[in-house]
Order: C-alpha cells, then sequence, then structure tokens
C-alpha cells in the first residue's frame, strides 16, 4: 500500500484523556474494537457515534449500548431528508438508488429517530441542520421541515443537538433562534468564521474543531479558534473524513485526535494539557454524560 493511502502512524499519547465528539465508526476500516483500542492508546478513551439515516443511527444505538465509552447521536442527515422525500436515483447515500416517498416516508423517518431518541445511550440528536453544498430550492424544504423536528425531538428528550452546517450559517442561526436550540447545542465541523463564532459564543453554542483547523487555508478557522470561549471549545475527527496535516488525504479515525488538539493548543497559546482538560469537561457536559 503507497504510504498515501496508508493509515498515518499513531501520535504521541495526550496525557490528559479526552473524547472524539464526532465519529463515524461504521465507515473507517477494522472492527470497532480495534478503532477504540487505538484511541485509547493514545488518550482519546470516550467516542460519539454519529448516524447519518436511519440505518446508521440504530448502528449507533446499538453500538453504544454494547460500549460503555461510546455514545451515540441519532438523525437524519441534512442530505438525507431530500432524498427520502424526492428519492435518490444516484443512490449518492449508500444505500442504492432509492424511489422519493413524499412527506409522509420523512415522517415515519422522524418517528423512528424520535423512538431512538429516548433511548439512555443516545446522548444526541444529529448530525441535523442544512447543507447547501449540492442541494436545490427543492431540497431546501425538506431540510428545514427535517432540521426543525430534529430540534423539537431534541428538546423533548433533553438531549444535545449535533448541528450540520455547510453553506448555510445565516439559516441555520436562524432556525435555532426561530425554533429555540435545546439547552446543549453543537455545531459540528464548526466551519464559521470569527464573526460567527461570536454569536455562537452568545448564544452558548459550543464549537467543535475536526482536523480541518490545521489545512493551510483554514485561517478563518483558527481565528475562529482565537475567539470561541474556551469552555465552548470541542475537539472531533468526523472520521473518516478531515484527517489533519501532515496526514490530509489518508484515512481518519479517532487516534489521530491528539494531532488537531496539539494544533489547537497552539492556535490558543496554551499548553496541551489545559486545553485537553478543558475540551474533556466540555464534551462530557455538551453530551451529558
Amino acid at each position: 500500500m503507497s504510504s498515501k493511502h496508508a493509515p498515518p502512524p499513531l501520535p504521541e499519547p495526550l496525557r490528559v484523556p479526552v473524547a472524539d465528539s464526532h465519529t463515524h465508526l461504521d465507515m473507517q476500516d477494522g472492527t470497532v474494537e480495534e478503532g477504540l483500542g487505538r484511541a485509547a492508546s493514545v488518550g482519546v478513551t470516550t467516542v460519539v457515534q454519529v448516524g447519518c439515516d436511519l440505518k446508521g443511527s440504530r448502528w449507533a444505538a446499538e453500538t453504544a449500548a454494547a460500549y460503555e465509552n461510546v455514545h451515540a447521536a441519532v438523525a437524519l442527515h441534512p442530505n438525507e431528508a431530500p432524498r427520502i422525500v424526492h428519492g435518490d436515483p444516484d443512490g449518492w447515500s449508500r444505500q442504492g438508488a432509492r424511489e422519493g416517498g413524499g412527506e409522509a416516508a420523512l415522517d415515519d423517518a422522524l418517528a423512528e429517530i424520535d423512538r431512538l431518541a429516548a433511548l439512555p445511550q443516545v446522548r444526541a440528536v444529529g448530525e441535523t441542520g442544512l447543507d447547501y453544498f449540492r442541494t436545490g430550492p427543492e431540497g431546501m424544504a425538506a431540510q428545514e421541515r427535517s432540521f426543525r423536528a430534529h430540534v423539537e425531538i431534541a428538546k423533548r428528550h433533553g438531549k444535545a443537538l449535533v448541528i450540520h452546517d455547510r453553506e448555510a450559517h445565516a439559516d441555520v442561526l436562524r432556525i435555532l433562534a426561530e425554533e429555540g436550540a435545546p439547552e446543549r447545542t453543537v455545531f459540528h465541523c464548526y466551519s464559521g468564521d470569527a464573526e460567527m463564532a461570536e454569536v455562537c459564543a452568545a448564544a452558548g453554542y459550543f464549537m467543535s474543531f475536526a482536523g480541518n483547523v490545521t489545512f493551510k487555508n483554514a485561517q478563518p478557522l483558527r481565528d475562529a479558534l482565537t475567539i470561541a470561549p474556551l469552555e465552548l471549545v470541542l475537539i472531533e475527527t468526523d472520521a473518516p473524513f478531515l484527517t489533519p496535516a501532515p496526514y490530509r488525504g489518508r484515512p481518519n479515525a479517532p487516534y489521530l485526535i491528539p494531532v488537531t488538539l496539539r494544533a489547537m493548543a497552539d492556535v490558543r497559546g496554551i499548553g496541551e494539557d489545559a486545553m485537553a482538560e478543558a475540551i474533556s469537561a466540555n464534551t462530557a457536559r455538551a453530551f451529558g454524560y
């Protein structure tokens, strides 16, 4: 295997254990045990496993029930909602081509998310939100309806809300304000600038930074990290995506959290242990474990 595609090496372990606040173990190579073992060996002792559709959300809930150090988040990803309503002829979502089921199919799917959200090992409803990157106008209505429903589900069950916001900052913030955000709201893979970080901080939203904070062209993210109150900062891999530099383009996994954490500590001008202590406490508070 060329080193371009090989998994990156294990980083130096953290002295203070932390949590990966957003990962997709079901999309990573190897078994759950292997992934959790590698992570724990470098001080990443807890992970939040995030569902993006019904199948993935059921798997997240089952996996969190089986492993004490795995917590689940369940949701229909913003790109899943339009596929349920309008169909998915290209099989984009790894589930093959699908016919559209209309609004009734979205209602059924949301009812299942609601059922899963009641489970004790499910700590959050997400990832939900808006994604305008490849969504046309007809998809936006389905996304918004789904997002509003997820906000309501999270509040009713007293769970955290995990936001996916891609090229939709203003609308995401507007809908959260209109619906009334849950007490604990997390912007996963925070992608806003410093100005938006001020808005999130004022609202008490957590901002979770992923490996892309290490990318050369990501100065706006580093500026946001500088401004975000330390008690609202989380860390995540979003693995297998967004592998931090210098391993960009290779497979990501929870064991690479230390690489991103050290970069974040540098941006903040604080020690690695202080950064890890804050993140560890924040993640437990955000997800209520």
